[in-house]
């Protein structure tokens, strides 16, 4: 099976038509958050703050990226566990957010919120982050300095490789995997 070519931002259309399972390449800007940017973002947002970026479309990743070896943009940027960001994603994704970059299940909750806001979530490979890392053109700061690998980075990426672990739908590659490796 073909890889779906994905360009960031997202469309609902776009998002509508992946399934769970599907091969993609990502390119165009994604941004970069973990647990201690997000608690921010939602912080900003209940007080009425403007975000750092406009979530309208985009894609989340999450990652703490080592720093940039010689000639790269940067350093090994794998996946995280993306359940620490399940108690602020359904309001970001209230607010337009269309895509999750991480590793690992996602709640009931969240899962209910990209049905209703139409969002997927994809999975890279952990284990695979200097090969990620390839795919990461351009970098840059965008907020929370402060929080030095985990502030929020634009990254700007070309054809990074990722797998569709949960659809607008609700369907879970992670309980439908086991189903279909039993039969």
């Amino acid at each position: 099976m073909e890889a779906i070519p994905l360009i960031t931002p997202l469309d609902t259309d776009t998002v509508r038509r992946l399934r769970a399972g599907d091969r993609v390449t990502m390119s165009g800007v994604v941004y970069t958050a973990r647990d201690a940017a997000h608690k921010r973002m939602i912080e900003a947002v209940e007080a009425g703050r403007p975000l750092p970026f406009p979530l309208e479309g985009q894609v989340i990743y999450y990652v703490g990226p080592a720093p940039a070896p010689p000639g790269w943009a940067v350093g090994p940027a794998g996946p995280t566990t993306s359940g620490r960001m399940d108690p602020y994603t359904p309001k970001l994704l209230e607010l337009g957010l269309k895509g999750m970059i991480g590793k690992g299940t996602r709640s009931g909750k969240v899962i209910g919120a990209m049905e209703r806001y139409e969002a997927v979530y994809f999975g890279a490979v952990g284990g695979a982050a200097a090969l990620i890392a390839k795919s990461v053109i351009k970098t840059e700061l965008v907020a929370y300095e402060d929080l030095g690998p985990e502030a929020i980075y634009r990254f700007t990426v070309s054809k990074l490789p990722l797998t569709v672990l949960i659809d607008s739908l609700g369907n879970n590659l992670y309980a439908q995997g086991p189903k279909v490796y039993r039969r």
